[in-house]
């Protein structure tokens, strides 16, 4: 679904009604906004752990990221 919006005077965007309509948006939800390059996204806080969980699992059991962070920071701290 592509949309066309115009920055209002106060920097407003209003979205679609079509577009709010196929998200399931309404009034008072929250969305967050973030640059992504050249890009700003929108989306509702719960989709974006649901993606960051789905990340996450991808990561084998067996890695600890805490650990390779730990040494990392242990390694920059020694070289300082």
């Amino acid at each position: 679904m592509d949309a066309t919006v115009v920055l209002g005077q106060q920097g407003r965007l209003v979205i679609p009604a079509n577009v709010r309509a196929a998200l399931g948006l309404a009034p008072g939800d929250q969305l967050h906004l973030h640059v992504a390059g050249p890009r700003l996204v929108l989306e509702r806080p719960a989709d974006a752990v649901t993606e960051l969980r789905a990340l996450g699992s991808l990561v084998p059991r067996s890695r600890s990221l805490v650990e390779e962070l730990l040494a990392e920071r242990r390694l920059a701290a020694a070289t300082e």
